[in-house]
């Protein structure tokens, strides 16, 4: 069965959304190499609301194509962008669905804004999306074997 997409671009990228608040990634969770910081345009669809492209500076890996971002950043952006012209949409529950094009991003921002429908073509969505595990520190009893 094939994969339902929503961009119109070959899928782009691997994604991780880090929910801790406490764990700043300087290196990739799968190479262990450093991350760098880069600005990516990301699609994401807010409940109530719809999709929204927000410019966001990430760490990415460039070994492993990954794009990681922190949520309490991203939600304190998407609070932000919202505080203006939709107060009533903040807290609802969003999902990052993929990048924009740079440039077709940024020729939304000068004011020659796109139906949802160019937006798309100008999209690519994840190849994968990760999840971040994390154990608590401490001493664990030794495994008996």
């Amino acid at each position: 069965m094939a994969k339902a997409r929503i961009g119109k671009l070959p899928p782009r990228y691997a994604f991780l959304l880090n929910p801790y608040a406490d764990e700043r990634l300087s290196q990739c969770p799968k190479c262990h190499t450093p991350t760098y910081l880069r600005k990516f345009a990301l699609l994401s669809h807010i409940d109530e609301w719809g999709p929204m492209a927000v410019g966001k500076t990430c760490r990415y890996c460039t070994r492993c194509e990954l794009i990681i971002t922190h949520q309490d950043a991203l939600e304190a952006q998407l609070a932000e962008r919202f505080r203006s012209i939709a107060p009533d949409v903040n807290g609802h529950q969003y999902m990052v669905l993929g990048t924009v094009n740079q440039r077709s991003w940024q020729r939304g921002l000068q004011g020659s804004g796109h139906q949802l429908g160019e937006v798309l073509k100008h999209t690519a969505d994840f190849k994968t999306v990760l999840d971040l595990k994390g154990e608590a520190g401490g001493w664990y009893p030794a495994i008996q074997a």
